[in-house]
């Protein structure tokens, strides 16, 4: 018994053109750079001044940065962890990181005391949408996207980049380690020796031109 002859078989196509693996994608640039420097969170404090409700968005923004909030700690901030005699905030971490208290600054105390006198209705939580519920973590995110395209941002930003702001202006300023694992709530260090090696200053004085 003769075996048929094989039959040749031409690879799969897709509308006439031979398959071929995709080319491997390029890393967005947003996603290369984790963090922001300060002039770019000051960026985004200023385009937020522009919006209907500029400053308790600008508020927003101001609080994540100075204290290294989670989207999901930031909206769920609520007036009692603010104690406006003291000037402190009592942070409660997501994540099971560890809660800590921040003193507040004079911009910080200004800015939520006029956001507390205006906020009609009243709420137990600081940042509420305009029908008074508490903002979302979805909101809060999509505010940030419309002021990175409002302040003229090339690459995308997330509202974790604000966070990892915080940690390396930190690292930068020459603040030890173990001062940023705490104000930032960190339960390992091992998640904060990132922004020491993002940090120039460590390499300062490497050459004396």
């Amino acid at each position: 018994m003769t075996k048929p002859q094989l039959e040749l078989v031409a690879p799969p196509t897709v509308f006439g053109a031979v398959q071929k693996s995709p080319p491997p994608r390029k890393q967005p640039i947003g996603q290369r750079r984790q963090h922001l420097f300060p002039d770019e969170v000051d960026r985004l404090i200023k385009a937020a001044g522009d919006n209907r409700w500029g400053h308790r968005d600008a508020t927003m923004i101001l609080l994540a940065f100075r204290h290294g909030l989670r989207s999901a700690e930031l909206v769920s901030l609520r007036w009692d962890q603010i104690d406006f005699s003291a000037a402190v905030l009592h942070v409660s971490r997501s994540k099971g990181g560890v809660a800590t208290t921040h003193p507040l600054g004079a911009s910080e105390m200004r800015a939520l005391r006029r956001l507390k006198r205006e906020q009609q209705p009243a709420s137990p939580f600081v940042f509420v949408s305009e029908r008074g519920a508490p903002f979302s973590t979805r909101g809060y995110r999509a505010l940030v996207s419309r002021l990175a395209l409002a302040a003229g941002f090339e690459f995308s930003i997330s509202t974790h980049m604000l966070r990892h702001a915080t940690g390396y202006k930190l690292a930068n300023d020459g603040v030890d380690t173990r001062s940023i694992q705490d104000y930032l709530g960190h339960a390992s260090i091992a998640s904060t020796v990132r922004y020491t090696k993002l940090s120039p200053r460590r390499f300062r004085n490497f050459w004396n031109d």
